[in-house]
């Protein structure tokens, strides 16, 4: 059976899959001829991440396709129920990114609070001849630790974001409409591990009662922050998006660190993406990353296994 890893795959799970007879093809076929490609190799399984489009034009024209499996958490690029209802597998790899997703938000978070973002963009131009200025704008930080994290969307990522949290000494209140009590087991190197209950506060509670917020939600038909939710909350909050362009409107997100409600953003998704807007990316006050919350190696090697294992026993 062949298999194309249309957005590329690790080798460990092309390992795996070549281990048990299957052919695997990694070029990256261009949307527009994607369906030829398919009918010309009779491909079976098609992997994608979040680049490839499968739409119902895609699934009714391709009759050798049996399996799409995507990389990762979000499905929002896959016409997920159709394939189904056409009798076609549709797998993915809930949990394989979730430790490299949190870290980022960590990542842009402790960037955010001691001005990374914008110390290393004014650094390399003026840190020779205005070092004493720069030391004096970047000189207000403020640590994490003591201050309360607002996580929406309590998932498989927003929990593994709170494990770092806890670690880091924050505090962690969480939104999630479809969770309304969580425990979250926190494991330390030496084997001994802690375990701390949580129940979901409303969202107008979250917002003006934390100190940072991270969002961890699918796509949405709406925002999820939007004017009202920045005007509630609390002021000098920072946000980081590392879910999906969409849950939070930029431009109420620009106005709101315009007029100082909010003191810096991390932003890893975009709602124009792949073309963020401009006033997104020239703004100082806004730390950013091109969609790369699952882009680390152990991350790439437990999303290709997985994809792998399940490829394996739906299809062999």
């Amino acid at each position: 059976m062949k298999i194309l890893a249309n957005d590329g795959m690790a080798q460990a799970g092309i390992k795996v899959l070549e281990d048990s007879g299957f052919e695997v093809l990694t070029t990256r076929v261009a949307q527009e001829q994607l369906q030829n490609f398919i009918n010309d190799n009779q491909i079976n399984g098609l992997l994608v991440r979040s680049a490839t489009q499968v739409r119902k034009d895609l699934i009714d024209n391709c009759p050798s396709l049996k399996l799409i499996g995507r990389g990762g958490v979000g499905m929002d690029n896959i016409d997920v129920e159709y394939a189904k209802g056409k009798g076609l597998h549709v797998i993915n790899t809930p949990s394989a990114s979730s430790s490299s997703v949190a870290e980022l938000v960590f990542a842009h978070l402790f960037g955010g609070v001691r001005y990374l973002h914008d110390a290393n963009r004014n650094m390399p131009l003026e840190g020779d001849s205005k070092f004493k200025q720069l030391k004096k704008s970047y000189a207000a930080g403020m640590e994490l630790r003591g201050k309360t994290l607002g996580i929406i969307g309590f998932g498989r990522i927003g929990q593994a974001t709170a494990k770092i949290a806890l670690g880091v000494g924050m505090k962690v209140i969480y939104h999630d409409p479809f969770l309304e009590k969580a425990s979250i087991e926190l494991p330390f190197f030496d084997g001994r591990s802690l375990t701390f209950d949580f129940e979901s506060q409303t969202k107008d509670e979250l917002v003006s009662t934390a100190d940072f917020i991270t969002l961890h939600v699918p796509a949405q038909k709406s925002y999820v922050l939007g004017k009202k939710e920045f005007e509630q909350m609390k002021p000098g909050v920072g946000i980081v998006n590392a879910a999906r362009g969409g849950v939070l409107d930029e431009v109420a997100l620009v106005d709101a660190l315009e007029n100082g409600n909010v003191s810096f953003a991390g932003l890893d998704v975009y709602e124009s993406e792949p073309s963020p807007e401009i006033r997104i990316l020239m703004h100082p006050n806004i730390s950013l990353t091109p969609h790369i919350g699952a882009a680390t190696g152990e991350a790439q090697n437990r999303i290709s296994t997985e994809l792998a294992e399940q490829i394996i026993t739906l299809l062999k």
